[in-house]
């Protein structure tokens, strides 16, 4: 399984969100984010099939203000976090339906990384004084995810 730069990955939460992660904490971030990027793209399915296309458009993502907030949160923060290998273990997932169009697909990253910054902060508000996550931690913060998302 691919996997992103570790001191990259652990930079990354360092400067969004005040959090000390590790190499134990990779696996289950790329998890995170490659699942939570997967229930998006099920629900834009579902809208593009609603609207007879037999392609998925970025604008059928659920993309909430916040997200979309966050995503420019990521931009502006600047940091080099390498999604690609997240984004390539998409496609270890059951197939979709649909094609994503070029757009969708070259957008992903940025979704992926406003997702990535709002995972710091939910950590931060959930547990305030937190500063390396532990699995307990992780799995709470999941769940509560798979409620939203």
């Amino acid at each position: 399984m691919p996997m992103i730069a570790i001191s990259r990955f652990e930079h990354f939460f360092r400067a969004a969100a005040g959090l000390d992660v590790d190499k134990s904490d990779l696996k289950r971030y790329s998890d995170f984010i490659n699942r939570k990027l997967y229930d998006m793209l099920v629900v834009a399915e579902a809208a593009a099939k609603s609207n007879r296309r037999d392609i998925i458009e970025f604008w059928d993502l659920p993309i909430t203000k916040g997200l979309q907030e966050n995503m420019h949160d990521f931009r502006d923060l600047n940091e080099e976090l390498d999604l690609a290998p997240i984004l390539t273990e998409l496609r270890a997932l059951p197939p979709l339906d649909l094609s994503l169009s070029e757009e969708t697909e070259s957008r992903l990253s940025a979704v992926a990384g406003g997702l990535s910054m709002v995972l710091g902060k939910a950590f931060t508000i959930v547990y305030p004084t937190l500063k390396n996550p532990a699995s307990e931690q992780w799995e709470r913060l999941t769940r509560l995810f798979n409620l939203l998302l």
